[in-house]
């Protein structure tokens, strides 16, 4: 077997046993890896009613047949059921921890049962250990971190994972986060403080030549393309910032307004001009659009963070975001999801946790995450979610196309299921008109289900802003020797998705929760209720689902049982 290794590593907390199983050919060629083999190995394994945070729910890890070969593949996916939306959820994060996976053997590692006192779990190669973790339980990421990286990397959780919040997250080489979610809680829930692997066998690649030439091409294909060349390579993700603001879909105020006046200093112009960057990147990656500041040795956020921590609750000082997403990382909180709550509870009762980001992880209410606090306040129109997953800082009211996006994610208020922001901000592959709803439900639903791939094979989603399916086709089919043709990768993710939606139908998750919060439909820039549905009713015929209900006709064509 070429590209993948076919073995999954089986790990049950409650009894500490490992087992080694083989993975079918089959399943791995028609989900690839990473997303796509998690969410199947998911989906056979529970019944969609399982509590998250039962002792019965498992845990996957995944990385994908290019996996620490190509460039831009130093990913790996975690995959659950979510704390905080109760839908099926994956979450990917970068940094070293998927590479070293990939090289210690294993293609999925399910976690299992859950440790009766604080572990963690030692992974060299064929070599499982199970740790005490008691000296570290209610230490933080970095803590935990230095004390266990000289075993290899490490992925682990922090106070926020230990104390229940339902948005905790996975940090992973101190920086990089499994973040959506709540999967942190779900690890914390299990007893298991981190787990930390390291690996010395490359795998194998089916036709080197073949490769080689695919990999020269995309990354010909990268340097060409220039968000990544003179935006991402120099700005980081704040280069979005000034645009998406200059166009008036920068969600302010809890979403009350668009646009925001004073934020000067979170451009990625004022960042470059202002500090000292240093250029990081995950395993493989020629792009490094992670920006630290050399000066501190500290990193510096990312767009969603400033957006969340900036317009978001109307706070124009970048040190604050700085330092408010340094204490998130090394308490193991999602961003975007403690953005919102501090919003929401911001326009709810007027207090502002910005500064003391560390109270919410005790705080009964605010752990629980925006949705749960606009429902015990009867503040429902002041959502900002949609399944329970808080919208990102791209307003759906001036992107059409995102806004269907958003709507009919499987996960949540999600922008990175389609990334609608490349074709209808960036221009890639090519501009459309944002506030157009011609042809958006079919490009939502091509989108959709190649980003799905990319999640599986699993490499960078910034790599979609140069690369199509034909060259994604290639690379998969030098790494494995089984030949796939652009059409085939975006049936793959067409799969994924439909496999994704049919366990949340079985949750009780249907095509009722595909709408957005009231407040895109109210104001001034409100978007219109009737083109939204018209949007929405083309999508479904496009999916070939019924009320956002996946057919078993579909299902039948998919190879879906």
């Amino acid at each position: 077997m070429f590209g993948w290794t076919g073995k999954l590593l089986r790990i049950n907390l409650s009894t500490k046993n490992v087992k080694v199983e083989s993975i079918p050919e089959n399943v791995l060629q028609d989900y690839i890896g990473g997303r796509g083999l998690g969410v199947k190995l998911y989906y056979d394994s529970v019944a969609p009613d399982i509590d998250p945070l039962s002792e019965e729910n498992p845990l996957i890890f995944t990385v994908g047949p290019l996996t620490g070969t190509a460039p831009m593949s130093g990913r790996h996916v975690a995959v659950s059921k979510s704390p905080l939306t109760g839908t099926i959820l994956d979450s990917n994060s970068g940094g070293e921890w998927g590479k070293e996976m990939k090289y210690a053997g294993y293609d999925a590692i399910i976690v299992e049962g859950k440790a009766e006192n604080p572990v963690y779990i030692r992974i060299n190669n064929e070599k499982v250990e199970f740790e005490s973790a008691e000296a570290l339980w209610g230490k933080d990421v970095e803590y935990t971190t230095r004390k266990l990286e000289r075993f290899g990397s490490v992925a682990t959780i922090g106070a926020a994972g230990e104390k229940g919040v339902l948005y905790a997250a996975i940090m992973n080489d101190l920086t990089h986060a499994l973040g959506r979610g709540g999967l942190g809680t779900v690890m914390g829930s299990k007893n298991l403080k981190a787990i930390v692997i390291k690996g010395s066998n490359k795998p194998p690649i089916a036709a080197p030549n073949r490769y080689k030439d695919a990999m020269m091409d995309m990354v010909k294909l990268l340097e060409a393309s220039p968000p990544i060349n003179k935006g991402l390579r120099v700005f980081g993700t704040a280069m979005l910032y000034d645009i998406v603001n200059y166009l008036d879909v920068m969600p302010t105020n809890n979403f009350n307004d668009v646009h925001y006046n004073g934020g000067e200093q979170l451009s990625g112009d004022y960042i470059v001009e202002h500090y000292e960057l240093r250029h990081e990147g995950c395993w493989g990656c020629p792009i490094k659009c992670k920006k630290w500041d050399a000066k501190r040795n500290i990193e510096l956020p990312e767009y969603e963070t400033i957006w969340a921590f900036g317009p978001n609750i109307e706070n124009g000082d970048y040190e604050k975001i700085v330092n408010a997403n340094i204490r998130c990382n090394r308490n193991g909180l999602d961003t975007i999801t403690t953005g919102a709550t501090i919003a929401m509870w911001r326009e709810l009762k007027g207090e502002n946790y910005l500064e003391q980001v560390d109270e919410i992880i005790t705080h009964e209410e605010l752990k629980l995450g925006s949705m749960r606090i606009a429902k015990k306040y009867n503040a429902v129109e002041k959502r900002t979610d949609i399944k329970g997953l808080e919208l990102p800082g791209y307003d759906p009211r001036g992107l059409y196309g995102q806004a269907l996006s958003y709507a009919t994610s499987n996960r949540g208020g999600c922008h990175l299921r389609a990334y609608m922001v490349a074709p209808e901000i960036i221009g890639k592959p090519k501009l459309i008109h944002r506030l157009s709803p011609e042809g958006k439900a079919g490009l939502v639903v091509i989108f959709q289900n190649l980003n799905a791939a990319i999640d599986s094979l699993i490499l960078c989603k910034f790599t979609g802003f140069a690369m199509t399916e034909v060259e994604y086709a290639k690379l998969l089919s030098g790494a494995t020797g089984v030949e796939y043709r652009a059409e085939d990768v975006l049936r793959v993710g067409e799969r994924i998705y439909n496999l994704e939606r049919l366990f949340n139908v079985q949750a009780g998750i249907g095509g009722n929760e595909d709408t957005l919060p009231e407040k895109t439909f109210a104001g001034s820039h409100a978007l219109s209720r009737d083109i939204f549905n018209e949007m929405l009713e083309q999508y479904y015929e496009f999916r070939e689902w019924k009320n956002g209900v996946p057919t078993e006709e579909k299902l039948k064509k998919l190879g879906i049982n």
